[in-house]
């Protein structure tokens, strides 16, 4: 049995890791469905914490195809994008490109950020993999941030209401790794869990609930002290 579960992890982990490479032309259109065509707006409330243009680069880790670059960029925003995947950032630049629009996008991992410490008003990450939590990725985030800068994380979407295509998409969420055995829909204990990761690297950390179209955006707000 042990060798099964240990083999569908496998199976789930190669899974992602096509989605962000070799098969990164299909992730705009397997995020619409997975989310119920609500991704867009799940990824959008990490704006609503970020401070105004004048404040200095925005950084956003893991900026995938490039979609909220292209949302930061046409709110007079200065960015970076960071992905550790080459072939997101080709699919990102295309769109900046289709659109005029300037913004560096840097290849490399969030554990070792090629950036000076203390440069970046807000760092934002939407949907990460299990990398944001690692202690040498917050190390860096809290270093890279200037003082009472803010890492912004769009955690997960929680649908609202009932029906068979939400369960089915919420099994499929929990048999990916993508909710824990006991979710629910409640955030009590993802919180605790958030806040005892997050908060010893120098954060003060809350939740948010963002309402979206038959869902709700939870995004985590973490402050550098």
């Amino acid at each position: 049995m042990r060798w099964l579960i240990d083999q569908w992890w496998r199976l789930v982990r190669f899974g992602f890791r096509l989605l962000y490479y070799e098969l990164s032309f299909t992730y705009d259109i397997v995020s619409k469905v997975v989310s119920l065509g609500a991704w867009r707006c799940w990824q959008r409330t990490s704006l609503d914490f970020i401070p105004a243009p004048n404040a200095g680069t925005i950084l956003e880790l893991a900026h995938g195809t490039g979609d909220l670059q292209i949302d930061l960029k046409e709110r007079g925003y200065a960015t970076i994008g960071f992905d550790l995947s080459p072939y997101m950032g080709r699919i990102a630049q295309r769109k900046l490109n289709r659109r005029d629009l300037q913004s560096k996008l840097v290849n490399g991992a969030g554990q070792s950020l090629p950036f000076a410490s203390g440069v970046f008003p807000a760092v934002i990450v939407t949907f990460p993999t299990s990398f944001i939590f690692q202690p040498a990725t917050l190390q860096e985030i809290q270093r890279v941030l200037q003082d009472d800068g803010v890492l912004i994380v769009v955690l997960s979407g929680l649908f609202d209401g009932s029906g068979p295509l939400r369960a089915v998409l919420e099994w499929l969420y929990r048999i990916t790794g993508q909710r824990s055995p006991d979710f629910d829909g409640a955030t009590a204990n993802l919180e605790t869990e958030v806040v005892e990761r997050v908060q010893p690297f120098g954060y003060e950390v809350r939740l948010e609930q963002v309402q979206c179209p038959r869902s709700l955006a939870l995004v985590l707000i973490a402050r550098k002290k």
